[in-house]
C-alpha cells in the first residue's frame, strides 16, 4: 500500500489526472465502495479530500463507516464528467486517522463541524487506474474519428516475502 504522497511521487502525471477527475466539480466527489458484513458490496457517494500528504474522507456515522471500521478495503470511483466518459478508480485500505493534529488541521481547513459525529479516514492506495475515452465518450454513436480509449494503471509494490532460512 502507498500513501497519496508516495503515489504522487511515483506517478505524478497519473496522480494529477486522477486528482483532476475527483475534483472536477470543485470539492472532491466520488463513489466509495465498501465491503458489507455479509461480504457484499456497498456503494455511497463521498467527498474525498486530497492534500499533499494524503487522501482522506470524513465519514459520518453510517453503514459505510461501520464497513470501514470492520474491513478497511475500499474502492473509489470518480463521478462521470459531463463532456465524456473518462474515469478514475482507486483501491486500497482505509485507516482511521488518530493523530489529533492531522484531524484538527483538516477539520479547520475544511470547516468540518465539531457538532457532527464524523471520523477521519486516510485511504492508502493499492492500485490506481485512469481511463480516458476522448471527446466522443465510451460509446461513440456517430462521432468520427473514433478515439481508442487509453488506460493507465499503477500498482503499489507489495512487500517481498522473507527468504526461507535453512
Amino acid at each position: 500500500m502507498a500513501s497519496w504522497s508516495d503515489f504522487t511521487a511515483a506517478e505524478p502525471t497519473l496522480a494529477a489526472g486522477i486528482r483532476a477527475l475527483l475534483q472536477q466539480y470543485g470539492p472532491g466527489l466520488a463513489y466509495l465502495a465498501t465491503v458489507r458484513a455479509d461480504g457484499g458490496p456497498r456503494v455511497h457517494p463521498v467527498s474525498p479530500v486530497i492534500t499533499d500528504a494524503g487522501l482522506y474522507c470524513f465519514i459520518v456515522e453510517s453503514p459505510k463507516r461501520r464497513d470501514l471500521e470492520r474491513d478497511g478495503r475500499y474502492a473509489l470511483h470518480s463521478y462521470p464528467p459531463e463532456e465524456n466518459d473518462d474515469e478514475a478508480f482507486l483501491t486500497g485500505r482505509a485507516m482511521r486517522v488518530r493523530d489529533p493534529r492531522v484531524i484538527a488541521d483538516l477539520a479547520l481547513s475544511l470547516h468540518a463541524s465539531p457538532d457532527v459525529d464524523w471520523r477521519l479516514f486516510e485511504l492508502s492506495i493499492e492500485s490506481a487506474t485512469l481511463r480516458t475515452h476522448g471527446p466522443a465518450g465510451a460509446l461513440p454513436l456517430a462521432a468520427l474519428p473514433i478515439v481508442t480509449p487509453m488506460t493507465r494503471t499503477w500498482r503499489a509494490e507489495l512487500p517481498r516475502p522473507l527468504a526461507a532460512v535453512s
